[in-house]
């Protein structure tokens, strides 16, 4: 009988140390708005990729699933990744951001600005633990479903990617 009583307080404790260490909903959003401010204010990464219309960067494991125009399906194994642009938007616009956030009620609405750009997260909880992150910077938008405990990381990369984009010059503008 002991030897029950042992088993069963080993799983409580158990239980209660791993419900400990995982982060709650809002400790990983509040995360998140800190990466994200910290990507969009740091310096664009060197872009390694392009088409006809933006120059990007692409972090490593990362490739283009499919493109359209003004719009981009990333991939990184089986997670996938939507990059919206509209290059007659400034990095200042905040008319993507306001199209978004009409769409639905997100449980998270960030702004980030400052003198020449304007950016965003939002963040809908989807069910336990799935989360649609949206991360903007004037006309560039990027959305993708993120786990809870991955919310940080993922929010990070996919605010590096779209402060990376540039908009190629069209020839005859100027």
């Amino acid at each position: 009988m002991r030897k029950h009583y042992k088993a069963a307080l080993l799983l409580v404790i158990a239980v209660f140390l791993l419900g400990a260490c995982s982060a709650s909903v809002k400790e990983e959003q509040k995360a998140a708005e800190a990466a994200v401010e910290k990507a969009l204010r740091s310096d664009a990464k060197k872009t390694n990729k392009k088409n006809e219309d933006i120059q990007y960067h692409l972090p490593f494991g990362m490739e283009i699933e499919d493109a359209a125009a003004n719009n981009i399906v990333l991939k990184n194994g089986a997670k996938k990744y939507l990059l919206f642009y509209n290059q007659h938007e400034g990095s200042d616009s905040q008319v993507v951001y306001e199209a978004t956030a009409r769409q639905q009620k997100y449980d998270v609405k960030k702004t980030f600005a400052d003198d020449d750009r304007f950016g965003f997260l939002l963040i809908k909880n989807l069910e336990k633990n799935k989360n649609e992150v949206t991360i903007g910077n004037g006309g560039i938008k990027i959305t993708s479903e993120v786990k809870t405990r991955n919310l940080k990381s993922e929010a990070e990369i996919m605010a590096q990617i779209i402060r990376s984009v540039q908009f190629n010059e069209k020839e005859g503008s100027k």
